[in-house]
């Protein structure tokens, strides 16, 4: 247990951050995701690329921030955080969550 939770604190204040700065970013995501779910057929494909766009870039700001502070790991301290912190993302903050493994 003492192993799964070592970067528990670090992960919670760098996703905390995450939530503080992005947070235009996170209601434009809430605001694209509702207007697919509201938006017609001939629509939804338009309205579902905005949406995914907006959750790459978050993504793609998680991973940074992610490999940034991995960086100062040792090998197996960073193999941990890195999954410890994608464990975090996918439970909270499930729509960054799908590809932060691949990203």
């Amino acid at each position: 247990m003492l192993r799964k939770r070592r970067f528990a604190d670090v992960i919670a204040r760098q996703l905390d951050l995450f939530v503080r700065d992005q947070l235009e970013l996170l209601e434009a995501c809430d605001d694209a995701e509702r207007a697919y779910d509201r938006g017609g057929r001939p629509d939804a494909e338009e309205r579902f690329g905005d949406y995914q766009e907006l959750v790459e870039t978050g993504t793609e700001i998680l991973a940074d921030l992610r490999d940034n502070f991995s960086s100062t790991l040792g090998e197996p301290e960073a193999e941990e955080y890195e999954a410890a912190f994608n464990r975090a993302v996918a439970k909270r903050l499930p729509r960054f969550g799908l590809e932060i493994e691949n990203t």
